[in-house]
């Protein structure tokens, strides 16, 4: 039946229809509002739980990062317990006991530093090579001068195994920046040589080479750990996490300082502190080499 012959609706019927029309019109509005409002606060539901997620996590991380340095705690593989590692020829690094150490054990600073320091572990031995012993800091830009100067010469002189070089880095300068970073850099080259110690030259070499300027955060731990993985390093994400030999750090810093180490480079050779008495004039280069020569 065409719609010409379809039976007209009466207007009672045509006004039936349109409420009902409305009516369905309704109910799917409402159905819509209503699954509207479901997702709006379920959505609501997850973004504060995200929310908390992440306020949680920030917190536990501020106190991870706070969190205070315990004072005793265990030396790196190849780490002697004066926080020193020495490097040998080529890529060799002389191994250590592994040993534990504790700020309890070593002396109050001196009210006035000593005019001659003794550093633990630096004096030379008979038939060995000559001793080079560094107190460095890896944010402090004379330190990365004296290596810029002089490493050819440490490294040409350790290499034909007429000398031994002990690097001890410290925490001296954690407030030359905002992140502790001193002794954040120093934690991060002793993980890589309890990890890695065949890379651990290379690691000190990168670290004064993206030396960050005082006063800066300096590099994240996150550049830490990578800088580890692009010298050939194993990972040292845990152990920068842990913070595992940041207590090393505190109590070789806390021990130079107790000698009368009062700032970086601090350099021996031989047990003698270069740069003071009759050192005082003499470029290291000289002095290092004069040092060499007395042991032929």
């Amino acid at each position: 039946m065409s719609p010409a012959n379809e039976p007209r609706q009466s207007k009672a019927e045509r006004t039936a229809a349109a409420r009902e029309k409305a009516r369905e019109i309704r109910e799917a509005q409402l159905k819509k509002e209503k699954r509207n409002k479901l997702l709006i606060g379920w959505g609501i539901v997850a973004a504060v739980v995200a929310i908390i997620v992440i306020v949680a996590l920030v917190v536990t991380s501020n106190i991870q990062k706070n969190a205070p340095i315990a004072d005793s705690g265990p030396t790196p593989a190849n780490g002697n317990v004066n926080g020193g590692v020495t490097l040998l020829a080529n890529t060799e690094v002389a191994k250590s006991d592994a040993a534990t150490v504790k700020l309890a054990d070593l002396p109050s600073p001196a009210a006035t530093p000593p005019a001659e320091i003794k550093a633990p572990g630096a004096d030379a031995e008979a038939g060995k090579p000559v001793k080079v012993v560094l107190y460095i800091d890896f944010i402090c830009p004379v330190c990365k001068d004296f290596e810029a100067r002089y490493n050819e010469t440490l490294t040409k002189l350790r290499n034909d195994g007429k000398i031994t070089v002990e690097y001890r880095p410290l925490g001296f300068l954690d407030s030359r920046s905002t992140t502790n970073y001193s002794s954040r850099a120093a934690n991060a080259a002793a993980c890589v040589v309890n990890e890695s110690p065949e890379k651990y030259s290379d690691f000190v070499d990168a670290l004064f080479a993206k030396q960050p300027k005082e006063g800066t955060a300096g590099l994240s731990d996150a550049d830490l750990k990578k800088l580890a993985t692009d010298t050939g390093a194993k990972s040292i994400d845990k152990c920068v996490d842990d913070k595992t030999y940041r207590p090393y750090v505190k109590y070789t810093t806390q021990q130079a300082a107790a000698i009368g180490v009062t700032g970086t480079p601090t350099v021996f050779v031989e047990g003698k502190q270069w740069g003071k008495g009759d050192s005082a004039q003499t470029p290291f280069d000289q002095y290092l080499q004069a040092a060499v020569d007395a042991k032929k």
